[in-house]
């Protein structure tokens, strides 16, 4: 298989692997128990959380172990929705936003508060001016993903982060495809809360992590969703999954170590790619090209259906849209909110570069597309 949709899920780096196995086999005691087998698990939970901290540019007492991105996203909004609503229950998020917060936000509008869903312009970017706007005295959050899932577009998340602060707001991103693949300091950025999943960075799967800021200026309060034990500082009830912290832990240590050497070799294979799909006629990027992660290509294919385009790539592996959504028959609603029609968000496909990618990988994919978007509209004619 060539495996394209490093954005759905990456490969479990074989490195990540080795250093779990002894956590799933000989080392698996419980981190919260006091007798020296628990207290070594608890040992490794302490490094894994030093190692995802050194990633980020926070203290190690600033995150919190979950089960991934999904559920950190909803401790965080709901958290904060709960803490800081009597000073407020308006909440500014962006149309192109991961399902995860659009429906945790559509779940809070149900209770009572109000959210602003911001457009985006042609190319996925927000418009400063037009977040300034929707910021109001009685915003109490707002959440402004760092980069697209779909188009890898790059948001100005420091900036946006101004303004909220400027008003009184908390700032919170969903990072899930940026950290591990582009530098990320939570303290030179301004993040109030970060949150991320370890299978986005060859990593394991149900494990992730949410960063709440503790320090100066803003130390973030936040309500629990889990109670039972009082795990993660009473944030997250219930017994470590130690085999997958240690897991995501050297992910984090991986990624710090090879990310400028990475980006370097995977950014000229999605360029060799792109420039070989884009010399297919009726082709076109969708997002801002300048501003988007050095990984990921969303092209327009016109006259051609992603589904039947996917079908013919047998051997290959591309997405047409979210994984998480990926059962909806819907087209993307990130498209949509870039100004595509709905004919044109249905002939998408993204392309999403990783660790394991090669030029062979590359240059079998241009051919084999070249020959399935032919037939296709060969078959329109």
């Amino acid at each position: 298989m060539i495996y394209l949709d490093n954005n759905a899920t990456t490969r479990l780096d074989p490195r990540v692997l080795e250093a779990m196995m002894p956590f799933l086999t000989e080392e698996y005691a419980n981190a919260a128990s006091t007798h020296p087998f628990g207290v070594r698990a608890h040992e490794a939970v302490k490094l894994a959380r030093q190692q995802v901290a050194q990633l980020l540019g926070c203290e190690p007492t600033e995150l919190i172990f979950t089960s991934g991105a999904t559920e950190a996203i909803n401790l965080a909004i709901k958290g904060v929705a709960d803490s800081y609503a009597s000073r407020g229950k308006h909440i500014v998020t962006v149309q192109t936003e991961h399902t995860a917060v659009l429906d945790v936000c559509r779940y809070l509008e149900g209770r009572g508060y109000e959210v602003t869903y911001l457009p985006v312009q042609p190319d996925g970017l927000l418009d400063l001016a037009t977040v300034q706007q929707a910021i109001r005295p009685d915003t109490i959050l707002v959440s402004v993903m760092a980069v697209n899932n779909e188009t890898g577009v790059i948001q100005p998340i420091q900036q946006i982060a101004e303004l909220a602060h400027a008003a009184g707001a908390l700032f919170m991103t969903d990072a899930t495809q940026a950290v591990g693949k582009m530098p990320l300091d939570v303290e030179q950025l301004g993040v109030d809360l970060l949150m991320f999943s370890g299978h986005k960075l060859y990593g394991p799967k149900g494990v992730g992590g949410l960063y709440v800021r503790h320090r100066k200026p803003r130390r973030v309060k936040m309500d629990a969703l889990l109670h039972g034990g009082g795990h993660e500082r009473g944030m997250r009830s219930g017994t470590l999954n130690v085999p997958g912290i240690v897991g995501l832990g050297q992910a984090a240590e991986l990624c710090r170590q090879t990310m400028k050497e990475e980006t370097v070799r995977i950014e000229a294979l999605r360029d060799e790619l792109e420039a070989g799909l884009l010399a297919i006629p009726g082709t076109r990027v969708n997002g801002n090209r300048a501003h988007r992660l050095y990984n990921t290509t969303n092209i327009l294919f016109e006259g051609c259906d992603s589904d039947a385009m996917i079908m013919g790539l047998e051997g290959i592996a591309v997405s047409n849209g979210s994984a998480c959504t990926a059962a909806s028959v819907d087209p993307s609603h990130v498209l949509l909110a870039m100004g595509l029609n709905e004919t044109e968000a249905f002939s998408c496909l993204r392309f999403s570069l990783g660790r394991f990618c090669s030029e062979t990988d590359i240059n079998i994919c241009e051919s084999l597309l070249g020959e399935v978007v032919g037939r296709l509209r060969s078959y329109a004619l």
